[in-house]
């Protein structure tokens, strides 16, 4: 059963330096998992190659978690899917940060779990965030917002929510993450679900939240109402 847990979060702009960076610390030791090996079959196209902005989707998420201080960031990508390896290559993605995922027709969980079993990760990371790749649109204030919400669960699972519903993405501590590799659960929520002390739910008032990009309509529709400001 997922829990509202009571601390008030207030949305708050956020100061960037000329290259885009965040100014001041991260709370957290987090890294990132963009699941990056989904099929698309919906968008009829591979979704993460999508101009958003000046870049791809794929860029963008990675442009705007570096910009909020991840520790590391990891995209995890179904073998054999030289579209994505290639974008990788163009955004300049390191090779060692790379997940392959050998069996991607088994869902998202499985690149969850994938990331989970990587040994890759650095040592001194305590969270991870874990990002899917149909969200670009989410303000970085929300991410922001989740992020202080979490340093102050530690223990906790946190996710953000919109009028009480859980919401993605989705932050574990290292306690949590490291269960999720041996995990038998089919999805993440099934995993989520009867963990001792629930999910702590950051409530947030970002439209986007509610908000996936799955189909050509979609998309058109995410770029009409969420590319007018910066994310």
């Amino acid at each position: 059963m997922l829990s509202i847990c009571a601390l008030a979060v207030n949305l708050r702009p956020m100061t960037i330096d000329e290259r885009g960076d965040v100014v001041g610390r991260a709370v957290l030791d987090f890294g990132v998992v963009i699941l990056a090996a989904g099929a698309s079959s919906r968008m009829g196209k591979p979704k993460l190659l999508l101009p958003w902005g000046v870049t791809s989707v794929l860029g963008h998420l990675i442009g705007q978690w570096k910009a909020l201080r991840a520790g590391q960031i990891a995209a995890v990508w179904a073998t054999g899917d030289q579209a994505v390896s290639v974008e990788l290559d163009r955004l300049g993605f390191p090779k060692v940060n790379r997940v392959v995922n050998p069996t991607p027709e088994r869902g998202m969980f499985s690149s969850i779990q994938c990331a989970a079993r990587w040994s890759g990760w650095n040592a001194q990371l305590t969270h991870w965030a874990i990002v899917l790749g149909d969200q670009p649109h989410l303000r970085r204030e929300t991410l922001r917002a989740l992020l202080d919400f979490a340093g102050a669960q530690s223990n906790q699972v946190c996710q953000p929510s919109r009028l009480g519903r859980p919401r993605h993405p989705v932050v574990v501590p290292k306690t949590v993450f490291v269960e999720l590799k041996d995990s038998r659960a089919a999805t993440l929520k099934e995993f989520l679900q009867p963990l001792p002390s629930g999910a702590a739910l950051c409530e947030l008032d970002d439209p986007g939240l509610d908000f996936d990009v799955d189909t050509p309509a979609d998309y058109e529709q995410a770029l009409r109402l969420f590319l007018e400001t910066p994310h």
